[in-house]
C-alpha cells in the first residue's frame, strides 16, 4: 500500500463510520454454508478501517486482528470495538501486516484490496494464513440502474479528481484471478442499500477520499447534489444499493 493510500481518508473518517454501508449479515452464513467458517476461525481484517467488516466477524464470535495502517481510523476502530470480546488492533498493511505465521484461518479485505500491491499482499496473505486459509475480498459496489443511481455517479464523474484512477471496480475479474492463480476463485453476490435524507446522502459522498471538502468546486458540487437529490427524494429519502461481491479462495 503506497503513503498516500494510507492517508487519504485522514479527514474522512467520521463521515465514513457514519455514513459507509455495513455488510449484510447474509456473507457469514454464506461462508458457513460454503466452507464450514465456524466461530473458532481466526479472521484477519486486512485493510479494516474503522472496523465495518470487522464488527461482522466479532458479532459472529470470531477473534479478529484489525490490521490496518491509518492511525486515524486505527484509532476510531479501537475506540468503537475495543469492549468487544475477540477484538485485536494492528498496524501494518497488506504487504507486511505484521501478524505471526499462519495465524488466520480466514482473510479479509473489505472495501480495500484495490489498495493494495497484488504481487506483494499474495506471499504475505499465504504467509498468516494456515493451510489452506480462505481469502474473501469484499466490496459494496454502487447500483447504477435508476434515474437517482446513473445521475449521482455522472456528479461524481464530474467533481471528483482521481475517481477514474482509484476506483475499485478497476479490480477486474481477471486481476482477481492473477492474485487466486493457479486456484481458483468463487464470485458470489449479496443485495445491499441504504436510505437517506440529504445530510446523510452529503455524508456518504464526502467519505469517500477523491471528493473536494472545501473550495469553489465543492460548493457548487453541493448546489448539484441538494438539486438531485430535491429532484429524486421520496418521503424525504432517497435510497443508495449495492451489489455486494464476495471473491473466495484459497491461495495454496
Amino acid at each position: 500500500m503506497g503513503s498516500n493510500s494510507t492517508t487519504r481518508f485522514s479527514d474522512r473518517v467520521e463521515d465514513y463510520v457514519k455514513y459507509r454501508p455495513h455488510y449484510p449479515a447474509a456473507i457469514v452464513a454464506y461462508l458457513q454454508e460454503q466452507y464450514g467458517f465456524a466461530t473458532d476461525w481466526v479472521v484477519a481484517d486486512i485493510g479494516s478501517g474503522t472496523g465495518i467488516s470487522t464488527e461482522l466477524f466479532l458479532r459472529n464470535g470470531n477473534k479478529v486482528f484489525a490490521v490496518e495502517p491509518n492511525p486515524d481510523m486505527r484509532a476510531k476502530a479501537v475506540e468503537m470495538l475495543s469492549g468487544r470480546p475477540g477484538f485485536e488492533s494492528r498496524d501494518g498493511t497488506a504487504e507486511s501486516t505484521g501478524l505471526p505465521d499462519a495465524s488466520a484461518h480466514l482473510i479479509v479485505a473489505g472495501q480495500a484490496f484495490h489498495w493494495f500491491d497484488p504481487e506483494k499482499t499474495r506471499p504475505e496473505f499465504v504467509r498468516i494464513g494456515t493451510p489452506g486459509a480462505l481469502v474473501a475480498l469484499v466490496w459494496n459496489e454502487r447500483l447504477m440502474v435508476a434515474g437517482f443511481e446513473r445521475e449521482y455517479e455522472s456528479l461524481i464523474l464530474h467533481y471528483a479528481g482521481d475517481y477514474k484512477t482509484i476506483n475499485h471496480k478497476n479490480v477486474t475479474d481477471d486481476r482477481i484471478g492473477a492474485f487466486f492463480h493457479p486456484m481458483p476463485f468463487v464470485l458470489r453476490s449479496f443485495d445491499n442499500e441504504q436510505c437517506f435524507n440529504f445530510e446523510g446522502l452529503k455524508g456518504r459522498l464526502l467519505s469517500s477520499s477523491y471528493i473536494p471538502k472545501e473550495g469553489p468546486r465543492f460548493d457548487q458540487m453541493m448546489e448539484a447534489l441538494r438539486d438531485l437529490f430535491e429532484r429524486h427524494a421520496a418521503g424525504g429519502q432517497v435510497r443508495v444499493r449495492y451489489e455486494t461481491k464476495v471473491y473466495t479462495g484459497s491461495l495454496q
